[in-house]
């Protein structure tokens, strides 16, 4: 049903339903609007009009508005702002046409979602509460086939939380924390016990991670992720697929814990340097596929444990490894992952290992080595003898982890030179790759 809203009419219209459209109450006029129609008005007749009009310019509450759109219905508001919290319980489309503002009062979630089949889009949301036990957020969605789409949060403690729901859009919302130190903020999205769902094409800046917990068979693509601690955190979650995002500036990039069979393919990570972050980790999580990925200046590029058995391996294909402090760190006694077809750029240790033969075990093949010493003399791209990666010095902050942090002291660096000089102990060899590329 069209509606029923003209031009220069403050109000929101609110269609669908069996009934007519009829406009809902919208935010007050302006002062000036109010009494510009009167510039001859008495001094003392003004004041007594504002003060009237006074508590028509407070936010007008929204959930009254919720409560008169009919199921299927939509709800358009018009610019301005709306005050919170509020709560759709019913199926509907609540659109903000990105000028309306629903303001919560600081305590709890702003906005509550708890059906199938909604849709908000194009809102501005913010003030949220500040608890972390009750998981304050600006939106909560619990149910199925749900579309959070288009909109901007903010002074949120938690972004959008998807709580029990499957088959729900996220899409190209603007998620900012609230101004906390990194341990204090809450998750720019929080995702728990839920299936099919996509998120994508979002931007999540100062918030402390993505988190998707029990939680199976998602799609995150095309987002956007800058100051947070974890970037995306999967914890007994199988199969996602984690495609095209650009992360920087986080404490760890992508951390997989207990969740089989992720491809995580055609992401950019850069700059995960703080605690030890790494910009991919995997733990007792096999059969994944880590493929296209640019991995640029983190603490490690790319950190995992041995596989549990031979059939849970990681396949690390096609990847960019580069000016990391560690390009990859293995730790565990077995090995066993397929790593092939990289390429290992300027990293300050291009491969280290928490105990002998754990990387020697993983299959290496087609790499391409910054600085593989060898020649190609066919002409045929691939190195005439192999790239061996040897343990010198390293093997005393290897060996021993709380030597780590001396690692790049120029004591060992100068030890490590005189050990590849004149070598007064056989060196360990952590890697051979049969193959290397030249280019």
């Amino acid at each position: 049903m069209p509606s029923t809203r003209q031009p220069g009419d403050p109000t929101s219209t609110v269609t669908g339903g069996r009934g007519p459209s009829w406009p809902a109450v919208g935010p007050a006029r302006s002062v000036c609007q109010v009494l510009s129609a009167n510039r001859r008005m008495p001094v003392w007749l003004l004041a007594a009009g504002i003060l009237a009009l006074a508590p028509a310019f407070a936010a007008t509450p929204l959930q009254p508005l919720i409560d008169r759109t009919p199921s299927a219905g939509t709800l358009a508001l018009a610019p301005g702002e709306y005050s919170g919290p509020a709560r759709i319980d019913r199926p509907m489309r609540l659109v903000g046409g990105g000028r309306a503002t629903l303001a919560g009062d600081g305590t709890g979630t702003v906005l509550e979602v708890r059906t199938n089949f909604a849709e908000v889009r194009e809102m501005r949301i913010t003030g949220s509460g500040d608890s972390h036990d009750r998981i304050d957020a600006g939106i909560l969605v619990e149910g199925d086939d749900n579309v959070i789409e288009d909109n901007v949060l903010d002074d949120v403690l938690f972004g959008i939380h998807v709580r029990q729901g499957n088959g729900n859009r996220i899409a190209g919302n603007r998620v900012q924390g609230k101004d906390r130190g990194l341990g204090m903020r809450g998750d720019g999205l929080r995702l728990w016990n839920g299936r099919h769902n996509t998120i994508e094409g979002n931007r999540f800046t100062r918030v402390r991670d993505l988190t998707f917990a029990n939680s199976a068979d998602n799609v995150i693509v095309g987002n956007v992720v800058r100051d947070g601690r974890y970037a995306m955190q999967f914890v007994f979650s199988p199969r996602a697929r984690v495609e095209r995002n650009d992360i920087a500036n986080t404490g760890t990039g992508i951390v997989v814990l207990y969740s089989q069979e992720l491809i995580i393919r055609g992401n950019r990570i850069a700059h995960a340097l703080d605690g030890g972050g790494a910009g991919v980790a995997f733990k007792e999580s096999g059969e994944a596929l880590v493929e296209n990925n640019e991995i640029v200046h983190c603490a490690t590029g790319l950190l995992a444990n041995a596989p549990l058995d031979d059939a849970e391996v990681i396949t690390v294909r096609g990847n960019r490894f580069a000016h990391n402090v560690l390009g990859m760190y293995f730790y565990g006694e077995k090995g066993g992952h397929r790593i092939v077809d990289n390429r290992f750029e300027h990293n300050l240790t291009q491969v280290a290992v928490s105990a002998r033969g754990a990387a020697r075990a993983n299959v290496w093949r087609g790499n391409y080595w910054s600085d593989y010493q060898g020649f190609d003399r066919n002409n045929d791209g691939v190195g005439d003898t192999p790239h061996e990666v040897y343990s010198f010095a390293d093997r005393i902050w290897q060996d021993t982890p709380m030597a780590t942090f001396f690692r790049n002291a120029p004591s060992l660096e100068l030890l490590d030179f005189l050990e590849r000089l004149a070598p007064f102990a056989s060196p360990a060899l952590i890697l051979s790759d049969p193959a290397p590329r030249m280019r």
